[in-house]
């Protein structure tokens, strides 16, 4: 490979040619050299081979800045030594193959380019320069909590039992046997991730994995805590007191700060997420924030007007029902219905009307009640009127 020409010269033009000046050197060369239409000169072959080697460089925007920064070794690691043409090199040789010696062009130390990119060789595993292993925040913790109906239009305080990892009492947090501590990493250095560098068809790839002799942790534990095995975090049963705000409505959760899982390196706690359950309630139905209800009246307190008590979740309330009430007729308590989050307002309560019709009737009852009818005309039935007034019409 030393005597490698530049790959310019092979196609006949000068560095800084356009594509298309390429793009035409090179079929025109392609086509002189092709084996096929020189079958008697053994050395059209390799001219082939070389005029479609310069153009797969050249042609090809990221390869041509390649070489044109470093001629053939920015296009192949291997190639070592020689004046290479393009590249401009002087005393050039490999610095992956197990040792190394600077080569430079116009005053630059090309070595450190190569080291700075790709790392000390193929395969080579180096620690990470990232320093101690970064702390991680503790798991979120996940648990339900049932309620009643009035307790989340209320609010209450709720005590609840969890299972959380906490720091090991033993050995205080370490996962060391007490007596005994931790010893940096050898293979990361304490960082808790390696460097890997690959050999590829592009060069060598470096990347950054988690170091698989201290899983992480940056420390190896020789004497393992007997409590812990070494975790420096147990499982303990804790209970914690949440307070559900009034208003709270079912299936929403409800976050209590830093009462999850430890961290880890010193990180922050998780959180325990409290996912609510809220009961039906027998009488009150809940749309958002407003309370729906349904109360029966008799057909005389429909008819002549009544005062009548209605539950609310704040105790019962008189409300008036109007002379000639109709049946499903709904009437609004304003501001009855539930407390909304994290402000003074509150929902509505909406009743609806329902008028029982009176069953079981004994002889006198009828009685009274055909007499009534008697007494009735359409003045004193708007929606019968109207409705056989237009049965006439049409």
């Amino acid at each position: 490979m030393p005597g490698k020409r530049d790959y310019y010269e092979v196609l006949g033009l000068k560095k800084g040619a356009s594509d298309d000046e390429i793009k035409k050197a090179y079929r025109k060369l392609a086509k002189q050299h092709h084996p096929d239409l020189n079958q008697n000169d053994p050395k059209a072959e390799e001219k082939f081979k070389e005029v479609n080697e310069a153009n797969d460089v050249l042609s090809d925007p990221s390869k041509r800045q390649r070489y044109d920064s470093f001629g053939h070794a920015g296009i192949d690691p291997s190639y070592g030594g020689g004046s290479g043409g393009g590249g401009g090199f002087s005393g050039f040789s490999s610095g992956f193959g197990g040792f190394r010696t600077n080569f430079s062009t116009e005053g630059i130390d090309l070595s450190e380019i190569f080291d700075s990119i790709f790392g000390d060789g193929p395969g080579s595993r180096s620690a990470s320069a990232a320093g101690a292993p970064p702390p991680r925040r503790g798991a979120d913790i996940a648990v339900s909590l049932e309620i009643s109906f009035m307790e989340a239009c209320k609010g209450i305080s709720h005590e609840i039992e969890i299972n959380r990892a906490e720091i090991c009492d033993t050995c205080n947090g370490n996962g060391a046997k007490p007596g005994t501590v931790p010893k940096t990493c050898s293979d990361c250095s304490g960082a808790g991730k390696v460097r890997i560098q690959q050999r590829t068809v592009l060069g060598f790839m470096s990347s950054t994995q988690t170091c698989t002799s201290c899983q992480g942790k940056g420390k190896v534990i020789e004497s393992p805590c007997t409590t812990c095995n070494g975790a420096g975090r147990v499982q303990k049963r804790k209970r914690v007191m949440v307070d559900v705000p009034a208003g709270i409505d079912d299936g929403q959760t409800l976050a209590v700060r830093n009462e999850g899982n430890i961290g880890v390196n010193g990180g922050q706690k998780g959180d325990l997420n409290v996912r609510i359950m809220v009961k039906k309630d027998a009488f009150f139905e809940r749309r958002g924030f407003d309370l729906f209800c349904e109360i029966p009246v008799s057909f005389s307190q429909a008819a002549l007007g009544a005062e009548v008590d209605v539950p609310t979740i704040d105790g019962n309330v008189r409300m008036s029902v109007k002379e000639g009430t109709q049946p499903d007729t709904v009437m609004r308590l304003r501001s009855k219905g539930v407390k909304k989050l994290q402000r003074d307002a509150r929902g509505d309560q909406f009743v609806k009307i329902i008028v029982e019709v009176p069953r079981h009737l004994n002889r006198k009852q009828r009685e009274l009640i055909t007499q009534l009818d008697k007494e009735l005309t359409d003045k004193n039935f708007e929606k019968r009127k109207g409705f056989f007034e237009r049965l006439r019409r049409g």
